[in-house]
């Protein structure tokens, strides 16, 4: 029953992102992309953003709107649980915004499409691996995510249950979690950039 419904969510989750943009109208290659958003009174203004990732279908605004809103959570966490980690915190934040900012420059394009061959090659492998019976659909999921099994992501939701269950000190102990996981995933980043 256990391995049905992980197949079942797992599925789900292979799923959603294509029913989500199956309306979306993409623009052609090299298009620069346009959106529209009425100001106030019945005047529409038009942005015009390019955007350099590979044909990626994402919105980049409601992404990094997300991850704002998201490290402002955090931070008012901080505030109220940790606040002696404050300094740590605002450090980390502003490194890792940085080091994507690097990650994503054109300068570092040919490592980001190194590492990119790469992870498919792995993933490649490992999907053979699964057809071919050597490993289970476990195991799969596990290696493809370097097996971090997204890590800092679970330690974020547990500290939100644990915020809304007003468990101070499972909030303290997760935000100091986070804090060393963040810490890695900079570290992780600096190794990247390196190579």
């Amino acid at each position: 029953m256990k391995k049905r419904m992980m197949m079942i969510l797992l599925g789900l989750l292979l799923v959603m992102p294509g029913l989500t943009l199956a309306n979306v109208e993409k623009p052609e290659a090299g298009e620069k992309q346009t959106e529209k958003r009425p100001e106030s009174g019945s005047q529409e203004k038009e942005e015009t953003e390019e955007c350099d990732c590979e044909k990626q279908e994402h919105n980049h605004k409601d992404w990094q709107a997300k991850m704002a809103e998201r490290e402002q959570k955090l931070l008012a966490w901080v505030d109220q649980f940790t606040p002696d980690k404050k300094e740590d915190w605002t450090k980390v934040l502003a490194e890792k915004k940085e080091l994507r900012n690097k990650w994503v420059s054109p300068e570092n394009a040919e490592k980001r499409e190194k590492w990119k061959q790469e992870k498919m090659a792995k993933i490649q492998e490992l999907k053979k691996q699964l057809d071919e019976g050597k490993i289970t659909k476990e195991e799969f999921v596990q290696k493809a995510h370097g097996g971090k099994a997204m890590g800092n992501w679970k330690t974020f939701h547990d500290l939100k249950a644990a915020v809304e269950a007003k468990d101070n000190n499972k909030a303290a102990e997760l935000l100091n979690q986070l804090l060393d996981q963040s810490k890695q995933h900079n570290e992780k980043i600096k190794t990247m950039l390196a190579e």
